[in-house]
């Protein structure tokens, strides 16, 4: 089974399954959904969260080692949980408010950033609300630089498979470039585009739709 078929199964699974190590704080609400259960345990989401990780761990892999190499400072042991317990802090702290919501699975911390914010349907022109969020993130990720960061982009199903995994990609592309323009290291930077492959979200409502249409940032900490 290949990554994205992966990924697809254990979202159906977190339908009737709860994740373990998954903190996730609804971006409306502000209400603190939390499990019990030790972090990192599953990868995966419940309905209408984050899919998390979708490059897969060979991509990271290879990130972790060029930065290293770059002189980029590896974390190891209960250091990597209480760095990524700091920046998940600092995220909540910036995105408050904005309608992105930050979600922990075991040490990795993935932005969903849903259509309402992002883009407008069936472009990758940043909407200019948008701007402001990009510029929070990109001053929490200039401070701690020692994470992989993996940019990926979502449509809904309007239109064809070829047109929307395009359009996923040029997505997934001008967040990375605006992130970039911010000053952060492209080495840190794992770019892709899913296209209408993994819904959240029922595609045949609007509300389902929208949700479906956007960019998920996932960091991943540089360990050795």
């Amino acid at each position: 089974m290949n990554i994205h078929a992966l990924k697809v199964f254990l979202l159906a699974t977190c339908l009737t399954v709860a994740v373990s190590g998954c903190e996730t704080l609804d971006a409306y609400t502000q209400e603190s959904k939390t499990s019990s259960a030790t972090k990192g345990a599953v990868i995966g989401a419940i309905a209408g969260a984050v899919v998390g990780l979708a490059s897969g761990d060979d991509a990271v892999e290879r990130r972790q080692r060029a930065l290293v190499l770059a002189g980029v400072g590896a974390l190891a042991g209960g250091a990597v949980g209480a760095y990524q317990d700091r920046q998940e802090a600092e995220l909540r702290a910036q995105l408050q408010g904005t309608g992105v919501s930050v979600t922990r699975i075991g040490d990795n911390i993935t932005l969903n950033m849903p259509g309402n914010v992002t883009f407008a349907t069936n472009s990758s022109d940043l909407s200019p609300a948008f701007f402001d969020v990009l510029s929070s993130v990109s001053k929490v990720l200039t401070e701690f630089d020692k994470t992989v960061v993996e940019v990926a982009g979502h449509t809904d199903s309007t239109g064809s498979d070829s047109y929307n995994q395009a359009l996923s990609e040029r997505r997934a592309g001008a967040v990375a470039q605006y992130l970039q323009s911010q000053s952060i290291n492209p080495q840190r930077l794992i770019v892709i585009g899913l296209g209408e492959s993994m819904p959240v979200a029922d595609n045949t409502t609007d509300a389902g739709r929208q949700a479906n249409r956007r960019v998920e940032i996932t960091m991943v900490p540089v360990t050795s």
